[in-house]
Parts: C-alpha cells; structure tokens; sequence
C-alpha cells in the first residue's frame, strides 16, 4: 500500500476522564513494552511506511517517556512521529525534568485545557486539582520558553467562568510578557463523551460578546437551526475518507479504529489478536466497517428530518453536525 500509515496506540492510559473526550472513555490497561514490534510487524508488509505513536490519549504517560519517544522514531519505518503542540501536564507538574525533555525534542507550544475555573474544570477534567496543575504547568513553560496556548470548551453551564477564565489569560498574558501566549474557545464536536453534553451545548445568542474575538472559526458557526436549514433538502450522504494517509487508532485491547469519531464497537475495524492481518488489512483499504456501510444506506436529508431540532439554537461547525446525525443514527440502529 502507497498510502502513509499512522498507529496511535493506547500504550499507557491516561491520568484524566474528560467529559468533552470525543474518543470516549476507555480503561487504563498498560501494553507491553513489546506489543509495538507485535503492532508493527502485523502492518509492515502491507504499508512501506508507518509512523508509529505510543500515545493516543495523554502524551508520555509513562515513566520512561525518553526511551519511548527515542523507540517510537526508531521502530517507524516512514516519517518520524511529530510533538504537534501536546504534551502531559500531569507530568510537567510532576517532573522537573520533563519540560527539559520537551525543549530537547523541539517543542515550541504546548495546548492546555480548560472548562472554566476551578471546581468545573476539577469536575470535567475527572480528578482534583486539575485546574491548579494547569496553572502551574502555564508558569513551568513560560520560564522554560514554551508557549502556552489555553483552550476553553464552553456550554451553557460554564458560560460565565469562562469570560472570568479570559481575565485570568489577560492577567497572566501581562504579567508574564509572554507575547505568544494564546486563548480560544470553542464548544468541541459532538462525538464520544461531549456527546453526552448535548442538552447544555451552548445557544449562539448566549456566547459572551467578548469571547466571541476569542472564538474558533466563529465566522463558520451555525445554530443547529441554521445547519437544518442548509441540510434538510441535502441528498448525499456523510462522508469519511482517507485521502493521501491513513491514520489508525488502536486500543490497549488491540482493537483498532479510523480516527474519524469516537471508539464505539460500530466503528471497529477489527482487532489484531484475533483477526487475519490480509482480512483486517483489506477492510482497511476498502475502508470497509459496519458504520462505514451504513453510512452509504441513509442521505443528510433523511437524518435531518429524523433527528434535527429544527428549532435548536445550539451551535454546530456544519461538518460536526452531519458527523452529529450519523452517530445518532447509530446509537438508534437497530439490525433486523
């Protein structure tokens, strides 16, 4: 196969458990240290080139991060894995020497996230004192000359905490002279556990007038209203394609996954301990999934007008909402 290949693999787990994981939530059961040459060698003779990944979830979530990062560029037959602007707060705030490490390893920014202050970001991130390791992480990469880049997933519960979060990014901004310090918002697709926050979804009209500067893409935002009225007579179908790579995500039980949405059964593959490498390898490039055949069975229009709140004024990216209907579609699916 001509195609790029990625494996994200879910090697070690993850500290939180948080509620906009448009993976979803999975157990935290540790991989061998040997299970990428089992991984890799399964695809090797079908992809000429694979990027392997140890990390799905948190980034360097184990003990020894250097060695892994140095084995995944080692074991990787095509390019070398990226840094991309993540990396483990849990460990900055925990290891002195990992912002050292980051630095070694070229990284110029580092995304955190928040849910507003304290308390809710505690409770969304899944474990106490989330929000003051955040902090601290902030501080530990501008002394280190990391850029830090805040993100804030808004809804209706946490509206308020986010405008008084904005202070706080201004505060610190000016403080610290941190030029390239950043902050943005955004309400997250609507896949995986943010799935679950549909009801408290953010309405337009009830975003603060002055995060909206502060907005992703706010330009390309749309009630879900607005995303009915462009999609109620659409009569294609949602897609999900590769185009030049192919990115697969693998679970701590070998089960694997496209990353186009959440690791629900109804988008497995197939799983490497069970399944033949040629039967696993050809629904790969035929891209051929239980979820993947349905979606060629059911039109937009037809998922609108099964499962649009054609009076919603909750805000959807038009892409997001499509992908919105399908999985609910799914989540009704029942096989006769």
């Amino acid at each position: 196969m001509s195609k790029q290949l990625n494996l994200v693999v879910d090697m070690y787990g993850c500290p939180n458990r948080c509620k906009h994981c448009w993976l979803g939530h999975m157990p935290n059961i540790q991989m061998k240290s040997t299970d990428d040459k089992f991984i890799m060698n399964y695809f090797s003779p079908y992809f000429s080139s694979i990027t392997y990944y140890s990390w799905l979830r948190e980034p360097d979530f184990c003990d020894d991060y250097i060695q892994r990062w140095e084995r995944d560029k080692q074991i990787s037959t095509g390019p070398k894995p990226q840094r991309f602007e993540l990396a483990s707060f849990y460990r900055l705030v925990r290891d002195p020497l990992y912002v050292k490490f980051l630095k070694s390893v070229g990284v110029k920014k580092v995304q955190l996230t928040f849910f507003g202050l304290e308390k809710l970001t505690d409770f969304y991130v899944g474990r106490p004192n989330a929000y003051k390791e955040l902090l601290h992480a902030t501080q530990i990469l501008i002394e280190n000359e990391i850029t830090p880049r805040w993100q804030a997933f808004i809804n209706e519960e946490n509206k308020s905490e986010v405008v008084e979060l904005l202070s706080i990014f201004k505060e610190l901004k000016h403080k610290t002279k941190c030029e390239d310090f950043s902050f943005f918002v955004h309400a997250g697709s609507c896949d995986g556990e943010n799935r679950k926050l549909y009801n408290i979804r953010i309405e337009k009209q009830n975003i603060p007038a002055v995060l909206i500067p502060y907005y992703l893409d706010y330009g390309q935002l749309l009630t879900e209203q607005q995303c009915y009225e462009r999609l109620k007579e659409d009569s294609t179908y949602v897609e999900f394609h590769n185009e030049k790579e192919i990115t697969l995500n693998i679970s701590n039980t070998f089960d694997v996954y496209f990353n186009f949405t959440h690791m629900r059964p109804i988008w497995k593959i197939g799983n490497l301990k069970t399944d033949e490498p040629k039967e696993l390898i050809s629904k790969i490039i035929n891209e051929d999934t239980k979820a993947l055949r349905l979606a060629k069975t059911i039109t937009i229009k037809e998922l609108v007008l099964k499962y649009s709140n054609k009076e919603s004024q909750k805000v959807f990216f038009l892409e997001d909402y499509k992908q919105y209907l399908f999985n609910l579609y799914l989540e009704n699916y029942k096989e006769l």
